[in-house]
């Protein structure tokens, strides 16, 4: 996965859009204008984490996420067209709560209920790939794509939105 930088018309990069690879080869373009997303999310597992909210009632770290429902995407990125048809890949992250039996001597044991990150992502031909991450694994995957793409965008910060340019009194 691949930051592609989004222009604006005088070609200054303003967000991004996600690029799929598949051993090397690209099979999809996700997520246009995704950036603040992913930043926000990346905060949101760093809280959760921490035991922020109602993610500290898991004792282990790697199952805290920002979401408590079970089977909730904490994303979802297709590739739309102008005219906004949708087609080209997907990607997307949906949280899911999963029993893991843990064996105890002979005949014992019980059941532990986990969560994990299921991280997809579909290609146009309906090639996919899965991941299945704990909330470590996302916090540094999130992480590393939000560190690229800052530095795609020349280092600025996805999770704020400058007063400058659109949206102000100031022209160019």
């Amino acid at each position: 996965m691949t930051p592609v930088p989004c222009r604006d018309s005088v070609g200054m990069p303003y967000e991004i859009t996600l690029e799929l690879l598949r051993d090397g080869t690209p099979y999809g373009m996700v997520g246009e204008r995704c950036g603040w997303l992913l930043a926000r999310l990346q905060r949101g597992v760093e809280q959760a984490r921490q035991g922020r909210g109602e993610a500290g009632r898991w004792p282990d770290p790697d199952d805290r996420f920002p979401e408590e429902e079970p089977g909730c995407e904490l994303f979802s990125f297709r590739y739309r067209t102008r005219s906004g048809q949708v087609g080209g890949g997907e990607l997307r992250c949906q949280l899911r709560t999963l029993p893991v039996w843990v064996p105890r001597g002979e005949h014992r044991g019980e059941w532990r209920v986990t969560r994990r990150a299921f991280v997809e992502a579909w290609g146009a031909g309906g090639v996919g790939m899965r991941a299945v991450l704990t909330s470590a694994e996302l916090a540094t995957f999130v992480g590393v794509l939000v560190e690229e793409a800052e530095g795609c965008l020349g280092g600025r910060d996805l999770a704020r939105n400058p007063v400058e340019g659109a949206g102000s009194a100031e022209s160019r």
